[in-house]
């Protein structure tokens, strides 16, 4: 049996998950998708071209590799024809791709939804991305969804107008405009008629290749401390972008699951309300910010920037069973002149590595700092640790040894060849 090595995020999502999916997927079989929707956003640079993945796994640059939007992401079918197009026009077949057919679909209702409970959340908004992905899997987990499998049936016409009638008696409610059953019910079949060709089981699929002894990449989306379960709750996303979303996701066994790889970035980053125990609300935030390019892939909103901290990234290791770290944009927070690294907190006037998602108890926490010499200089053309400047092989070797997890990939430029292999 082969396994399946898998990559997550361990912040709040935007660490550059893509860029190591795209090393992975070249030498697997397939690489698949396993949770969230059009909330999140892999760009991954290819000779100067840049490549903006909302739904698509990042595999699908890779003709060879079978690109699997699984089961447990929700589909916003307009944005996945977008998508297509924009691969097709960038001259990509998009033949290998295929999309499982127990996903569900977010329909305008959904998005419409989303931004009704973000405006009666009032100064309570969790910062959502308003793109529906909350109220989709509200309506899966309340069994009123549309699967993929019922999206392109005979019964999407009745599914589709009852759920559409029901929400319009809420949205009248609330005064606001309700949807044309008709015209939408008419626009979302042309939708499912479009990507037809590319359902599959994708359960039966993932283990006639597992069992045909092929590579698989599980290509996550978000991160640990936006997770539903895991993450501070409530600012977070609406499934587990975690180890075990991987197993529900897609229908395959943790037996299966080989290496995970944690990605993160040499400092850190965070789009929407909610605690963030690291941010530089300051100059400094705001530089990193300019040098990292932090906005959002997907809503272009500028992203809370700040220092890395390893408390957080100690507990991420621990939920996923990490078992190696790819650490991008260690070029970026080279052009500082110094570094600051959370190594613990102080909480009751004690030094403590334990992190936690309760609010009460890390509004008593004050993050312990070591400073590093910055100014790496060019990193672009290294391909091994130990040609790295000596600042650099100072900041990376006590992230290793505070979380104890090894560093696998080090990220020194945007494009997708500038990153160092640690073998």
């Amino acid at each position: 049996m082969s396994k399946v090595n898998v990559v997550l995020g361990t912040f709040y999502g935007d660490e550059g998950k893509g860029k190591i999916i795209d090393y992975l997927s070249e030498k697997a079989d397939a690489s698949i998708r396993c949770s969230g929707g059009n909330n999140a956003g892999h760009t991954i640079n290819v000779d100067g071209k840049k490549y903006a993945f909302h739904l698509i796994p990042s595999g699908i640059l890779n003709r060879d590799t079978k690109a699997i939007i699984g089961n447990g992401v929700v589909i916003d079918p307009k944005v996945l024809i977008q998508e297509i197009e924009e691969l097709k026009a960038g001259g990509y077949t998009v033949d290998n791709l295929y999309i499982s057919d127990k996903a569900h679909i977010i329909m305008p209702y959904h998005v419409m939804m989303d931004k009704l409970q973000e405006e009666l959340r009032a100064k309570n908004k969790i910062g959502t991305t308003a793109r529906g992905i909350g109220p989709c899997y509200s309506d899966k987990f309340e069994r009123s969804g549309i699967r993929v499998e019922d999206f392109i049936s005979d019964k999407f016409e009745e599914i589709a107008r009852n759920n559409i009638e029901k929400k319009n008696k809420i949205f009248a409610m609330y005064g606001k405009e309700k949807l044309d059953v008709e015209s939408t019910v008419a626009q979302y079949k042309e939708y499912a008629n479009y990507l037809r060709k590319y359902v599959v089981d994708s359960v039966d699929m993932l283990h006639e290749l597992l069992e045909s002894d092929k590579d698989i990449v599980c290509e996550g989306a978000q991160a640990t401390l936006l997770d539903i379960d895991f993450g501070n709750y409530p600012f977070v996303t609406s499934s587990n972008p975690t180890i075990g979303g991987v197993c529900t996701g897609t229908g395959i066994g943790p037996k299966y699951i080989g290496e995970v790889y944690g990605v993160l970035k040499a400092y850190s980053s965070k789009v929407g309300e909610g605690m963030y125990m690291t941010e530089q609300d300051n100059e400094t935030g705001d530089l990193i910010r300019e040098l990292g390019h932090e906005y959002g892939t997907t809503t272009k909103r500028p992203r809370r920037c700040g220092w890395l901290d390893l408390v957080a990234l100690k507990y991420a290791a621990r939920i996923n069973g990490l078992t190696g770290l790819a650490i991008n944009h260690v070029d970026t927070v080279g052009k500082l002149d110094k570094i600051k690294l959370c190594v613990a907190y102080e909480y009751d006037g004690e030094k403590t590595m334990r992190f936690s998602t309760n609010n009460d108890y890390l509004n008593k926490c004050t993050p312990i700092y070591e400073e590093f010499e910055g100014n790496f200089g060019d990193l672009s053309g290294i391909k091994r640790r130990e040609d790295l400047p000596e600042n650099a092989r100072k900041y990376l070797d006590r992230i290793e040894e505070i979380v104890k997890v090894p560093i696998k990939f080090i990220g020194t430029g945007a494009d997708r060849n500038d990153m160092i292999i640690v073998e």
